[in-house]
């Protein structure tokens, strides 16, 4: 891993669009002494995202840019990365899909988490998607980021199965339980590859 935690932690950006329950569970992990990261700033194209609140809560910076200009946007927001030394990314429901030249600037440094056991199911709609396929097991997965869609190389996945009366609800709701608990397994695992 291109990334060292030396003896200070790594300072760490968290992009979200939503209700911010992943960035939650990571600002939490992060406040742990064994944690290699630090959340510096919370990033949003949605300046009416729930998640915006936590920054507020737990006194981290807050930059929102609405993606209408990717281009400018991604540009901005390469520069607030920069002037808060952000030596790490970890998309926690960010619904914009970033750049080849963003991921080039932070290749090896940017996670996701996804809401499915990739490569199945890439993109939206997985929970659906696997229910129609009547598939057994369903599951998350947190991987690099890189140019294609949910497609970066996989760090972890858990797998849960699907009972016979799952809805799409029940098995988002099981499933997020899981990411909550398989995100930061993943940051401890990357810092020790």
């Amino acid at each position: 891993m291109v990334l060292s935690t030396g003896y200070s932690k790594v300072k760490t950006a968290v992009f979200i669009s939503g209700t911010g329950s992943n960035l939650k569970s990571l600002i939490k992990f992060s406040k742990n002494n064994k944690s290699p990261i630090t959340i510096e700033l919370i990033f949003s194209n949605n300046a009416k995202a729930k998640g915006l609140n936590y920054s507020k809560i737990y006194n981290i910076k807050k930059k929102v840019l609405n993606f209408r200009n990717k281009n400018l946007s991604e540009n901005k927001l390469l520069s607030i990365l920069k002037i808060n030394n952000i030596e790490m990314i970890c998309l926690a429901g960010f619904m914009k899909i970033l750049s080849k030249n963003f991921i080039k600037r932070f290749k090896g440094k940017i996670l996701n988490i996804h809401p499915s056991l990739l490569p199945k199911y890439k993109g939206l709609n997985t929970h659906e998607r696997a229910l129609n396929n009547k598939e057994k097991y369903s599951g998350c997965t947190v991987h690099f980021v890189n140019s294609q869609l949910d497609s970066g190389k996989i760090i972890l996945q858990k797998k849960i199965k699907i009972s016979k009366n799952e809805t799409i609800t029940s098995l988002a709701k099981k499933i997020l339980v899981q990411e909550h608990k398989l995100y930061p397994k993943a940051i401890i695992k990357v810092f020790n590859l």
